[in-house]
C-alpha cells in the first residue's frame, strides 16, 4: 500500500515537473532585508543571499529565459545559521524562509504564491569530494551552499 502511494506521489510529481519544463522565465528578482538575518553566525554568510540564490536560479532556467514569460520574485523574511551544538539541543537550525511570487502577463494559470521554507535538516550538505557532510558545523560554506540550491530547486520544480 505505501509502496503504491509512494509511486503515485513520485509519478504526479514527475507529471507536473515535465508540465513546468515548458514555463519560460523572463525576470527573476531576490530581496533580502538585513533585519532577516537572525542571529550573528548568518552575517557572515548572508550578506550575498539575494545575489547567490538569484543565480542559482537563473542557472537552472537557463535554457529557458525568453523575452516573455513568468517573473519570479523572492522575498526572503528569514535566515539564520546554528552550529551543530545548538543543533544537537535543538535550539535553532539553519534556515531559509521566503515568499515566492510568480506573475506571468500573458498566462494567467502560471500564476502563483507561497511560502517556501528550506532547513538543513531538508537540504543535504556535500564535501568537496561530495560525500555527505555528518556533525559538521551547520555555519560552514557547504551548507549555505546546500541551503541556497534546495531554496532554487523548490522554486524551480514549483513552476506552472
Amino acid at each position: 500500500m505505501f509502496r503504491n502511494i509512494l509511486m503515485t506521489t513520485t509519478a504526479l510529481f514527475i507529471a507536473n515537473a515535465a508540465f513546468a519544463q515548458d514555463t519560460m522565465v523572463k525576470e527573476v528578482s531576490i530581496s533580502a532585508d538585513i533585519t532577516a538575518i537572525s542571529n550573528a553566525e548568518a552575517a557572515a554568510y548572508w550578506t550575498q543571499v539575494a545575489d547567490d540564490l538569484e543565480n542559482a536560479i537563473v542557472a537552472r532556467l537557463v535554457d529557458r529565459i525568453g523575452e516573455t514569460g513568468s517573473k519570479i520574485s523572492v522575498d526572503i523574511d528569514e535566515l539564520s545559521l546554528s552550529n551543530s551544538f545548538q543543533n544537537q539541543l535543538g535550539l535553532e537550525d539553519a534556515v531559509i524562509i521566503g515568499m515566492v511570487n510568480i506573475t506571468n502577463d500573458d498566462d494567467n494559470a502560471k500564476f502563483d504564491n507561497y511560502e517556501l521554507t528550506v532547513t538543513a535538516q531538508s537540504a543535504q550538505a556535500f564535501a568537496a569530494d561530495g560525500t555527505v557532510l555528518e556533525g559538521a558545523f551547520d555555519d560552514t560554506p557547504e551548507y549555505y551552499a546546500a541551503l541556497i540550491a534546495a531554496f532554487a530547486d523548490g522554486v524551480v520544480t514549483r513552476l506552472k
